[in-house]
């Protein structure tokens, strides 16, 4: 018996440095094309019309957006507590965490092609042969039982096909891990602007509320004149339209904050108080962030998660035309077993019970209608597709950050002017006013200067939020806190949920330097 088991032993030795053997003759050949990362089709620098410089209301300690994680950028700890919580409960979020998930383990069914598939098995055959079909004309029952380890039918990759469909699955899963963090990004700067458009709202009814207020006791004052004669019908009209006028502003306002409310509960994704008493508007326009240097255009290559995705989904493009090229060539494929078997329970681990079976078999396409062709068509195609993607991607992503630099600049110089515009019409509503009650003056002047004052002070809370919403923009535009993501498995690798990544340096397709993208550590 031990020397029936040292049999089957030895030859599970043999199988397995076969095995071994044939694994490495595999993986010898890509027939992939070389990648490399097409020439970015953006200026070396942000347009004359978005400054890069800090503006008056940044300080000279910027930072690249890249390397300043979202909880340092936004300093107001109520802003904070929102963008945690709805980076724990966003159901968009929680969707795409899914798809992350479901392409890893997409890739791993994938990666478990390259290697041979084992198994251990056994099994009892029992069966009556008729004597008319036996050699001694006599019925016979027989029996066999056997032990065994098989290999299920394991396809040599000697063409690279089976390698260039994992690679393409890995970039797929990297590209969706990218999709996932610019989504992050997305939920965080629409947190952001939401919140910041609620405290415009609250800011503007504030305003508009003191202006009801102040209108109403101006109608106040002039019903009891018109009552006693000392001042018109007119008047007293006017009065009472700027009261309702005023009123009516409330009204709107109060109906687009709640808009604003009702989209920050979904954003979030659990019950918060929006009412205006819970919201912090004591914290100052340039104390709520950090300043950001915005750098060169090329760092947006290594910064921007749709820009990173959209690489990812180039490199997957490229190793399916490694698959479908690899596809004409012939297909190895080996299935056997080894153990052993007797015709009696008993005698499975004697000696001399060894048994082996080795089935190799080799596919040559010759005529399939024209299916391998249209396939490789089919890849190249999609290449092109991916290519002309990641570009205009490059493109947007440029036009993000230039649109949020000049956004920057020009908002902070408005936000100045309207200031002392709204100084000035101030001053001019008070001197109307008391050339009104001195009779060198028709009410019809206050009215005027009132109506303007209100409207002055409506559109320097609206362009000062605007100003907040452009540097939260340019934070989201320049890929913030992408170098900061941590990786959620601590070896990296493959499988962990955000990858480890190095940075190697390659050569594009002008032949000068630069980075390529960033690849799981293995």
């Amino acid at each position: 018996m031990r020397s029936g088991v040292a049999n089957t032993l030895a030859l599970s030795a043999k199988a397995a440095l076969i095995v071994t053997a044939l694994s490495t003759l595999s993986a010898c050949i890509s027939m992939a094309p070389t990648y490399e990362r097409p020439a970015a089709p953006i200026a070396g620098t942000w347009a004359s019309d978005a400054p890069a410089a800090p503006t008056a209301s940044t300080s000279a300690a910027s930072q690249p957006a890249a390397t300043l994680s979202w909880g340092e950028y936004f300093a107001d700890p109520q802003l904070r507590s929102l963008i945690e919580t709805a980076l724990a409960n966003n159901r968009d979020l929680r969707v795409a965490l899914s798809r992350v998930e479901q392409a890893r383990a997409v890739y791993g069914i994938q990666r478990a092609d390259l290697f041979p598939s084992l198994g251990v098995g056994a099994s009892e055959t029992r069966q009556r042969l008729p004597g008319d079909l036996s050699l001694t004309g006599n019925p016979y029952i027989s029996s066999q039982y056997q032990v065994g380890l098989g290999l299920a039918s394991w396809e040599l990759d000697f063409w690279g096909r089976i390698r260039n469909l994992k690679d393409a699955a890995l970039d797929d899963y990297l590209a969706s891990d990218a999709s996932r963090r610019a989504l992050e990004l997305s939920l965080i700067s629409q947190v952001a602007q939401t919140w910041l458009s609620l405290r415009e709202y609250d800011e503007r009814l504030t305003l508009a509320q003191q202006t009801v207020d102040s209108r109403a006791e101006s109608l106040r004052i002039f019903t009891r004149r018109e009552q006693v004669g000392s001042t018109s019908k007119l008047d007293l009209t006017e009065v009472t339209t700027l009261w309702q006028q005023a009123r009516a502003l409330v009204t709107q306002l109060e109906q687009q904050r709640a808009v604003q409310a009702h989209a920050l509960q979904v954003l979030v994704g659990a019950p918060i108080d929006t009412s205006p008493r819970a919201l912090d508007r004591t914290v100052d326009d340039a104390a709520l962030m950090r300043d950001l240097e915005p750098g060169l255009p090329s760092a947006l290559l290594e910064d921007r998660p749709d820009i990173i995705a959209a690489e990812y989904q180039l490199r997957a493009a490229h190793a399916n035309i490694g698959a479908a090229r690899a596809a004409f060539f012939p297909q190895i494929t080996l299935t056997g077993s080894v153990g052993t078997a007797s015709s009696a329970l008993d005698g499975l681990f004697k000696a001399g019970s060894a048994a082996w079976a080795f089935t190799p078999s080799i596919n040559i396409p010759i005529f399939q209608g024209g299916r391998l062709v249209n396939n490789l068509d089919l890849a190249e195609a999609r290449r092109v597709e991916s290519v002309a993607n990641y570009e205009k991607t490059i493109q947007g992503a440029f036009r993000d950050v230039a649109d949020a630099l000049s956004a920057r600049h020009w908002l902070a110089q408005q936000v100045t002017i309207l200031q002392a515009t709204q100084d000035a019409q101030a001053e001019r509503a008070r001197l109307a006013k008391l050339r009104y009650d001195h009779g060198a003056a028709a009410f019809l002047e206050v009215l005027d200067a009132q109506r303007d004052l209100l409207a002055i002070e409506q559109q320097t809370v609206q362009t000062r939020r605007a100003l907040l919403s452009a540097r939260v923009s340019l934070y989201s535009a320049l890929g913030g806190g992408s170098r900061l993501m941590p990786a959620a498995d601590a070896p990296g690798g493959p499988f962990a949920r955000t990858p480890r990544v190095i940075v190697p340096s390659t050569q594009s397709v002008s032949g000068t330097a630069t980075a390529a993208p960033a690849q799981p550590v293995q």
